[in-house]
């Protein structure tokens, strides 16, 4: 195989070639969350110890575990959306210069924020919403009625973005892990959003639902669509998810 970016990445960012972190320097650390907009709407979510949702054997989780592209029309509710939320960025723990969450992170970075393109959640409106760890709520982005299919441009075409219920569009914040870790730090994003996304492919487990990671969108595009500078911020991942157009396991799942 030709060798090239790739490669020279990987070689680029061993440690021998790495040099001192800002935290080492005396730095002051990044935020723990990027800032938003105070006079948008801000939506509550159901409290982590109240999310209420049907108790689902991990190993079946595991086994049965695969990538779904077709939905079904049924909405999700707001408590099953705050379940996939607090399963895959829910903070458990703030210290004055980490969180401890749900997911693994290196250094306890979690340099990442929750994008959501909302279609069918009950009680909430169609469009783009972002997911506030900390106050475990969300705040509105974007409701202007062709955001779905901007998004679905964004993301090569791909109607599955829309078909679901809800499609998550991860963010990453690099200052916050390259802080500690510098350049190797772009290694651990790419390690780290992997477990926030297999977080998301167990959660929907339990509440009759599917989800499929994409990896496939145009930069530049989903960037622009969250009005986010594609350095300091950039899309690193996405998934659909909704309810699977054929129930067939959580017998603990209520019926209707």
């Amino acid at each position: 195989m030709k060798k090239g970016i790739g490669q020279e990445f990987m070689e680029k960012t061993k440690y021998k070639y790495l040099d001192e972190s800002d935290q080492r320097k005396g730095v002051t650390n990044p935020p723990l969350q990027t800032d938003y907009d105070t006079s948008k709407k801000i939506i509550d979510l159901p409290a982590p110890e109240k999310i209420d949702v049907p108790k689902w054997d991990l190993r079946k989780a595991i086994e049965e575990r695969k990538s779904v592209r077709k939905y079904s029309p049924e909405a999700l509710t707001l408590n099953e959306l705050a379940w996939l939320l607090w399963a895959t960025q829910g903070i458990k723990e703030v210290g004055k210069i980490w969180t401890k969450r749900t997911v693994p992170s290196a250094g306890a970075r979690h340099a990442f924020e929750t994008y959501l393109l909302i279609n069918n959640v009950e009680d909430l409106k169609p469009g783009v919403y972002r997911y506030l760890a900390l106050e475990h709520k969300l705040v509105e982005i974007d409701l202007t009625e062709d955001i779905a299919d901007r998004v679905v441009e964004g993301a090569y075409g791909q109607n599955m973005v829309k078909a679901g219920a809800v499609t998550f569009i991860w963010v990453a914040i690099p200052y916050r892990i390259a802080w500690r870790y510098g350049q190797r730090s772009y290694r651990y994003l790419h390690l780290d959003i992997g477990h926030v996304a297999q977080n998301l492919y167990l959660a929907v487990e339990n509440i009759d639902s599917g989800c499929c990671a994409i990896a496939a969108f145009y930069d530049e595009k989903m960037n622009d669509i969250l009005g986010i500078d594609g350095e300091e911020q950039f899309v690193i991942y996405m998934a659909s998810m909704g309810k699977r157009s054929e129930k067939k396991k959580n017998k603990n799942y209520p019926k209707g």
